[in-house]
């Protein structure tokens, strides 16, 4: 029922408290779910003090209940564990606070939240988050491991360790954070992310050393996952949990079995490295020792050669060889101009034969008239005519009588 109140006629504090209190009353009992944070158990109290939280969204109530009630599921619930609670809301009026009377316990089941990690594993699949292409280099020597890991615990030791007797002069930069329970999360993301804005910081390695199921809840957790995917630096998983492997396993760059695992795989063995250049160093010196073997086993056959040992040889027998051409080239041309002369010989000799000069030589002569034409018959003269005569030593004049 609506409440008639004024300035001039407030009800007291203790009086709204007792209303609340009235209208809590009449609720009845629900079923909470919710995580434990901080849980009470003093020796010999028959009650047990728990907060639940709701990681969502960030509400916390107090939860209380009989001894007897906890200790059905104490083996199995412990602080950070997921439960689920029947209870009753209470209103304490003297302090104005809002709990739960809880009448039973039930942790979430392990089924369960394997269920809720495999549905969580599909949606950030689909989006692409655990992609082979979007997995980034680690650099081979980095200058400095930014190491998230529990405050002294043996997964800090045994990367820093590893990684010293690997290579002495690396170096790290830590962020001690819960790597466990309800404040996980939010450390292990401010930590990553803190470590991803150092420019000289070269890899992020984030590091527990295994645990149950309920334990590495935090390293599936939806914020942490894309809180690594967003990261510009190469992040390593290296939660030490074989068979169940957390959603960080697939979201990071590269995963390591144990920290030490991981020590070993971002950080190189300063002895292997050594090893590694001496072995390189031996190879190039027998590859080029083997080079100058072969090239000096071929010299050394070249100045074998005849031509090499006696090179004045090689010029003697070029020598003959053009002293014979030359004279092969003389007889040649000898034996061709002999036929050539051979033939004008007897081609002139043919010429000589058909010459007039030579019927002229046998004591012809060759009459021509005054205007040269040559007498053919005693027709073509008269008596009284002026001719020339022709013989082989020259010409003379002569007169026809008759």
């Amino acid at each position: 029922m609506a409440l008639n109140t004024s300035a001039e006629a407030p009800l007291p504090v203790g009086e709204v408290s007792r209303l609340i209190g009235g209208w809590i009353e009449r609720l009845g009992a629900v079923w909470v779910e919710g995580q434990i944070t901080q849980l009470s158990r003093r020796p010999g109290a028959g009650v047990v003090f728990m907060t639940l939280r709701d990681p969502s969204y960030d509400i916390s109530v107090s939860v209380t209940c009989f001894r007897q009630v906890f200790d059905a599921v104490a083996d199995v619930v412990a602080e950070g564990a997921r439960v689920v609670v029947h209870a009753k809301p209470e209103w304490y009026a003297p302090r104005g606070q809002l709990s739960l009377r809880a009448v039973e316990i039930r942790p979430v089941g392990i089924g369960e939240l394997l269920a809720r990690l495999e549905q969580l594993k599909r949606t950030l699949g689909a989006e692409g988050l655990f992609a082979l292409d979007r997995k980034k280099v680690l650099p081979f020597l980095p200058h400095r491991v930014g190491l998230v890991c529990g405050r002294a615990s043996a997964a800090e030791h045994d990367v820093l360790e590893m990684a010293r007797r690997r290579w002495p002069a690396v170096r790290f930069e830590v962020r001690n954070v819960a790597v466990q329970g309800v404040h996980a999360v939010a450390q292990v993301v401010q930590a990553v992310k803190e470590l991803d804005e150092l420019p000289d910081v070269d890899v992020i390695i984030v590091a527990r050393g295994g645990g149950s199921v309920e334990d590495l809840l935090p390293f599936s957790d939806e914020q942490l996952v894309r809180a690594v995917s967003e990261c510009r630096t190469p992040a390593v998983s290296a939660i030490g949990h074989e068979p169940d492997a957390p959603l960080l396993d697939l979201v990071a760059d590269l995963r390591a079995s144990t920290p030490t695992d991981a020590a070993k795989k971002v950080v190189p063995d300063v002895g292997e490295e050594l090893d590694r250049v001496r072995q390189l160093r031996d190879r190039a010196l027998r590859t080029v020792q083997g080079l100058l073997d072969r090239e000096e086993r071929g010299l050394a056959q070249a100045l074998a050669r005849p031509a090499m040992e006696h090179p004045q040889r090689m010029v003697d027998a070029r020598e003959a060889e053009v002293d014979a051409l030359v004279a092969r080239g003389r007889r040649v041309l000898g034996h061709l101009l002999d036929r050539a002369e051979s033939e004008l010989a007897h081609t002139r000799a043919r010429v000589v034969s058909l010459s007039p000069a030579a019927t002229l030589e046998r004591g012809y002569a060759v009459l021509q008239r005054a205007d040269g034409a040559v007498v053919r018959s005693p027709e073509d003269v008269a008596a009284g005519d002026e001719l020339r005569a022709r013989v082989s030593e020259g010409e003379f004049a002569v007169r026809v009588t008759g």
